[in-house]
């Protein structure tokens, strides 16, 4: 006969001497993601201007740049930045509001990507 505290150990997922006890699983997790995203990649950087699903209001999207999760991330700020505009990071696809890819083109040649604009 297995005792009720015994079965809710087995299930801990916090602990406050050791903390969050999940944590091992859901970064491998995120990694082989990151890899699987980075294994399907042809080395072309592509920019488009996307309207679909924003009614109406163009968004410049940067598919494929070579990088990992976190370099996107800091990828994606020093974008913003140049183009004074907001954006965001969304399933390994940038997202710079307004149509901005002249100058994303730029900055990306700059930083020896081949870049390609896809898309009308």
């Amino acid at each position: 006969m297995s005792s009720p505290f015994k079965d809710a150990l087995s299930r801990l997922v916090y602990s406050t001497e050791q903390g969050d006890m999940r944590g091992d699983d859901r970064e491998t997790e995120r990694q082989a993601a990151e890899r699987e995203r980075l294994n399907r990649l042809d080395g072309i950087v592509r920019i488009r201007r996307e309207t679909s699903g924003r009614k109406g209001k163009g968004v410049t999207t940067v598919s494929g740049v070579p990088l990992s999760d976190d370099e996107l991330a800091a990828l994606t700020a020093r974008l913003k930045k140049r183009c004074g505009s907001g954006g965001a990071l969304k399933e390994g696809v940038i997202e710079i509001q307004g149509d901005h890819r002249d100058t994303v083109k730029r900055l990306l040649e700059q930083e020896g990507y081949t870049v390609k604009l896809a898309g009308g």
